[in-house]
């Protein structure tokens, strides 16, 4: 079982060649770490559109936890935008969500196939990940200098002390 910040995300990165959105740590409305390796256009558009605020997959880990496959969500918010119509348009189609809360902290992660669903089996694997990246970084100081690289490297957001 791996215990290793940076091994965790080569194996997730390698499980989710089409990418991964990880929010470890959320306080209020903003992680500690927001790790991200979908394609640049997605990220872009995603963050230009201000699509987090329509996001289900983000309204579902703010308020749940446990796994719920994309197809299981609704697929438009109360104003009428479909994030996820737009995901599938980016080649994001076969998507599912892990909400995770310990320590009076929350950690929210979608990841992506590109071929077909996620099995049950694959979601329960990802959801124990993400739970050992949140544990691994209760303590942002515990980090050493190669899980800060990976962390770095993958990083769009970082509060590092």
């Amino acid at each position: 079982m791996t215990t290793d910040f940076g091994s965790l995300l080569q194996e997730l990165t390698k499980a989710y060649p089409t990418g991964f959105a990880i929010a470890l740590h959320i306080r209020f409305t903003s992680p500690r770490f927001l790790l991200q390796t979908y394609d640049q256009r997605w990220i872009e558009t995603y963050s230009r559109d201000g699509m987090v605020m329509h996001d289900p997959t983000v309204r579902w880990g703010l308020r749940q936890t446990g796994t719920i496959r994309w197809e299981d969500l609704p697929d438009t918010d109360e104003a009428g935008q479909s994030v996820l119509n737009a995901a599938r348009d980016h080649g994001l189609s076969f998507g599912f969500t892990v909400a995770w809360r310990d320590h009076d902290s929350r950690s929210v992660a979608s990841f992506v196939r590109p071929d077909r669903p996620a099995t049950d089996a694959e979601m329960r694997l990802a959801s124990d990940q993400v739970m050992r990246l949140h544990a691994l970084t209760i303590d942002s100081q515990a980090l050493g200098p190669a899980d800060r690289a990976a962390v770095e490297r993958l990083s769009i957001r970082l509060t590092l002390p």
